[in-house]
């Protein structure tokens, strides 16, 4: 199979960070130059070859001066509202650095290799090195160029040549520094600044290479270096190093950077998960506890819940058998005996169970001990600890297996080992199977025939039989080039890299089946690795994680994760990215050897620590300057509108006494209760409360589920009432809609627009004036400090901007709204003379402004204009069952009327809805829909929130959709929801008629007033 690529826009925004950073460059292609072409190794002498052979082609300098460069980074840092750089930040190794922070599994490497094809389409830029700080990151990377080259190829009409550097292979060189076109070297950084005789040769003078040093072949083409990684990279041997490749500049790419430059984008951990960009993580921990009463084993593995049957507890004990004591598992219910059950063990007296709570995830003795699900006692030893972990990772594997399977994705299952002997040990015999793969697969068969029991004759079913215990798990380590036995790989003892490991080998295996490993063809499900395998390879398919090993402090939990955290995908290599469904199925289950509350307490701190450059204090101060992204353009926040934020915060207690967002105002967001903005801050509502969100507090930090406490949610009797089966019927209709709208109505629009709202900024400087100081030491003159500020003044330049960049205006308007360049000139055309003036003043903020206020009016007219058509298809039931709802049951209200036995809400107000549905004598049945339920729409896909069918007679209205808003105010839904809402009374009007009623409500008597 092949993974599929598409363009995104959190993707596209970090390309755009970098590019944009050089806007006034002017395209210069490769600059020619002459090849050095060495020497002739018989003659030694200077032998001249013909110069098609010698041309070479090298990046363009940056023609913009510093000051232009560094305006344009603040423009870009202003638009994200991140901290504004004072100055251009140089280093030894380069003059122009840029930092992009991107978290984990959010395609860091195709952001990168992307922004290449963009400087080159922009810039003309060709030449770019990529840094590394491992082999095994170098072999992702280049598996990253081969599986994005056609995907780039469609957007950009171009490939890239690449190609790993390599000392005995100097002949790329001269085709990197001879091509034309785009050419990337990727490079590790043992290449280039260790000890070994590879290492040096880059630096040397050598025989097969004409008597040239690479390095002196390299550098003259001012390649543009893109480190990944770099905190790996900051020794000063490596700094040093790098600045003998003379880079044109330097874009630095990690989620952890350590060292700070000019920061131009942002994507952390909260931005990513906040977005859904990455799966949301769940935890199974295990905790060993003493239980006063009983030195016997007995571990609490889970609670389980069905329809209209009392929950029962999943137990290993130990019992009685004629061959011996034996640990079994055992399913348990209220007023069974321990004792009896094992057999007579005089350990489990006292032992009879009292209570099995599903809510609490505990069971209850008589003898007043308590077990919570994930605790063992008695003799719990290394062993016993790691078979407990493995029989989990299973049992996960197989609840997610079973859902995922009918939507053809493959789910994989990743161990961390700390060493080979666990897996493979090898004697006189050859090898044989270690402690850890006998355990794995004694708990598979046991598991898997419970599954296939629970599935008998299904499709899944068989997949299942048709796989050998043997033949799903696998080992990727180091292989020894003499025995060929598996081994321990050799860890970096000391330095940035301490505690990880170069497995060539286990890498070259992995990234050769990533691939593969996605095909339900290929039978390895489970992958056994090396714990200091960290970086460089993970697969979108990682569904569960297990660290079958001791605590390292050298390896934070942020690391382990990350191997999973990529969005799956489907057999056809469609990522499930949904955003409606991305949680649901996108939940990555670490199985930890330590309980639930100690490793998410860990997992926290790592994430909160990663986000250390995030404001933390709400105050005026933070407030001003910041930029609001409106759709017609920014705005600044005026020390003013500061104020009235600071003000709006303190007056409703949203911030502590030290400025600090609290949870009440989380809660008040959550539950769309937020108290109302002043009058003059109500028109950027949307973008005040973002700015108040990038305020970081601990309440940001990402939930992070107990695994144990997920409960299936089975469908119920009301699900095959006639009621339900009839109301969906009536809206299970598919369909499609188009958009039928004149073109000379839509530049009627455009034009009545841009007059009224097109206000472009003059562009703005900034006069000091200064003088020196009385007294000025050495040190002073140094750090630049020799001089005062006596006065600063604001201007604004209201003349025409002649530059040597042209803009192509209608191109640009054209390229921005998706619209053709005869519409646009139309619009242009029926502007004013002093609205179109403004277009020389400023014409980027003028391009910008314009094209927002014309998408803006392309937006309502083909909402206006759009009208939908049933086909053929229809949404399956299955959809209530494929996507079962799997939560915590703390978070549900145990429901009467729903089709499932509880209601997973996400807020106060849907909770005190579902309260009064459900003790509603007018409601026969209700159902909260699924995500894959939905409408599509031009602004995306709309997914209602509930399905309710009342009682015939009671009502006017007997089916009724309905979307549950906290605020009923038109002006405090954002512009997309209120899009989304007009398509749906559309739809629902156009497949159900007046049968069927759909509008927006804030509680149960909005709606009793709409259907009485």
């Amino acid at each position: 199979m092949k993974i599929k690529f598409k363009k995104q826009a959190f993707q596209t925004a970090a390309v755009e960070a970098v590019a944009d950073c050089f806007a006034g460059q002017p395209f210069g292609g490769g600059l020619s130059y002459r090849i050095d072409p060495g020497r002739d190794e018989q003659s030694r002498q200077r032998k001249l070859q013909a110069v098609d052979e010698m041309e070479g082609f090298r990046n363009a300098d940056i023609a913009l001066p510093p000051a232009k460069v560094l305006e344009n980074i603040q423009a870009i840092q202003r638009h994200q509202n991140l901290p504004v750089s004072e100055s251009l930040v140089t280093s030894k190794v380069c003059g122009v650095n840029l930092d992009v922070e991107m978290e984990t599994g959010t395609g860091k490497t195709y952001c990168y290799i992307k922004t290449m094809f963009e400087l080159n389409k922009r810039y003309g830029w060709t030449k770019f090195i990529v840094v590394v700080p491992s082999i095994a990151i170098r072999e992702g990377v280049h598996k990253s160029f081969e599986i994005t080259a056609d995907h780039f190829l469609e957007e950009y009409g171009k490939r890239a040549r690449f190609f790993i550097y390599n000392s005995k292979q100097l002949h790329n060189l001269e085709s990197y520094s001879s091509d034309a076109g785009i050419n990337v070297m990727i490079i590790n950084v043992q290449a280039f600044n260790a000890r070994g005789k590879d290492a040096r040769r880059i630096y040397e003078e050598l025989d097969d290479f004409q008597s040239r040093r690479p390095i002196d072949v390299i550098k003259a083409n001012r390649p543009i270096l893109i480190l990944d990684e770099p905190q790996k990279m900051e020794g000063k041997k490596t700094l040093e190093s790098l600045r003998e490749f003379n880079p044109l500049m330097i874009l630095r790419y990690s989620a952890t950077h350590k060292t700070q430059h000019n920061k131009i984008h942002r994507l952390d951990a909260l931005d990513a998960y906040n977005q859904k960009l990455v799966k949301k993580i769940a935890v199974r921990g295990i905790t060993v506890k003493g239980l006063a009463g009983t030195d016997g084993y007995l571990y609490l593995e889970s609670i389980e819940v069905s329809a209209g049957k009392p929950p029962v507890a999943r137990v290993e004990m130990e019992t009685k058998r004629k061959t011996g004591i034996k640990r079994e598992v055992r399913r348990i219910g209220r007023n069974d005996n321990l004792r009896t059950l094992s057999g007579g063990l005089d350990q489990y007296q006292g032992y009879v169970v009292a209570d099995i709570d599903a809510v609490s995830d505990t069971v209850s003795f008589t003898n007043g001990e308590e077990l919570r699900a994930g605790e063992a006692s008695g003799d719990v030893n290394e062993a016993t600890l790691r078979q407990i972990q493995i029989r989990e990772a299973i049992r996960a594997h197989f609840e997610k297996e079973q859902v995922l399977y009918e939507q053809g994705v493959k789910v994989l299952t990743l161990f961390f080992i700390d060493e080979v002997a666990k897996y493979r040990r090898y004697d006189e015999s050859g090898e044989q199977p270690g402690e850890y793969a006998r355990m794995f697969e004694e708990e598979y068969e046991r598991q898997r025939d419970e599954s296939i029991g629970l599935f008998t004759d299904t499709p899944y079913a068989r997949y299942l039989q048709g796989i050998d215990t043997a033949r799903t798990h696998n080992g990727y380590f180091s292989i020894d080039k003499k025995s060929k036995r598996l081994v321990d790989p050799k860890v970096n003892p000391r330095g940035e890299l301490a505690g990880e490991a170069d497995d060539v080998d286990a890498y070259d295996l992995i990234l050769k089946d990533k691939e593969r490993l996605l095909s339900f063809d290929e039978p390895t499900r489970f992958i056994f690795s090396h714990s200091a395998l960290r970086e460089g390879w993970d697969n979108p398919n990682v569904f569960v994680i297990g660290t079958l090993k001791h605590s390292d402090s050298t390896v934070s939990r942020r690391q382990e994760v990350g191997r999973g955290m990529r969005l799956a995908v489907t057999q056809s290599g469609d990522r499930l990215d949904d955003p409606a469904t991305v949680h649901q199925t996108n939940v990555l289950t670490v199985v930890a050897n330590e309980s639930y509350k100690d490793f998410v307490a860990g997992l926290q701190k790592d994430i909160s620590e990663s986000l250390s450059e995030r404001p933390r204090v709400a105050d005026e101060d933070y407030f001003t300057g910041k930029v609001l992204n409106t759709p017609t353009g920014d705005v600044p926040v005026t020390p003013q509108m500061a104020k009235q934020i600071y003000r709006y915060l303190v007056k409703n207690d949203y911030t502590d006494d030290n400025d600090r967002i609290v949870e009440a105002y989380h809660r008040a967001e959550a539950e769309e209760k937020l108290a109302k903005l002043p009058e003059e801050l109500k028109p950027y509502a949307d973008q005040v409360f973002r700015l108040i969100d990038s305020v970081f507090s601990d309440a940001d930090l990402p939930a992070i589920d107990d695994d144990r406490a997920a409960k299936p949610n089975p469908l119920n009797a009301n699900f095959d009432k006639k009621a339900f089966q009839e109301l969906w019927k009536r809206i299970n209709q598919k369909a499609a809609y188009t958009v039928h709208f004149d073109t000379n109505e839509l530049v009627h629009k455009c034009v009545m627009a841009l007059e009224r709202d097109l206000r472009v900024l003059p562009l703005q400087y900034v006069v000091q004036r200064g003088e020196q100081k009385d007294e000025a030491d050495a040190e002073a003159l140094k750090r630049g400090q020799a001089f005062e500020v006596r006065e600063t003044e604001g201007a604004e330049h209201k003349a025409s901007v002649h530059s040597g960049v042209k803009y192509d205006l209608i191109g640009k308007l054209a390229e921005h709204t998706q619209l053709t360049r005869r519409t646009i000139a139309g619009i242009l055309q029926g502007i004013s003379k002093p609205t179109f003036d403004q277009y020389p003043t400023n014409p980027e903020d003028f391009i910008l402004k314009a094209a927002r206020l014309i998408n803006e009016q392309k937006a309502t007219v083909i909402v206006e204009h759009l009208s939908y058509d049933p086909i053929e298809e229809r949404h399956d039931l299955d959809i209530f069952t494929r996507e079962r709802p799997k939560a915590s049951l703390e978070k549900a209200v145990k429901a009467n009327r729903h089709i499932y036995d509880y209601v997973f809400t996400d807020s106060k107000n849907e909770r005190e809805f579902v309260r009064e549905l459900d003790t509603s004598t007018e409601v026969v049945v209700y159902a909260k829909l699924p995500g894959g339920f939905f409408i599509p729409t031009p602004v995306g896909n709309y997914n209602p929130d509930w399905a309710i069918a009342f009682q015939k007679g009671k009502v006017k209205h007997i089916y009724f959709i309905a979307e549950t808003k906290g605020s009923m105010s038109s002006l405090e839904l954002r512009e997309i929801e209120k899009s989304k809402i007009q398509c749906a009374r559309k739809f629902f009007a156009k497949i159900a008629s007046d049968e069927v009623k759909y509008d927006v409500i804030d509680g149960y008597d909005k709606l009793m007033a709409l259907v009485a």
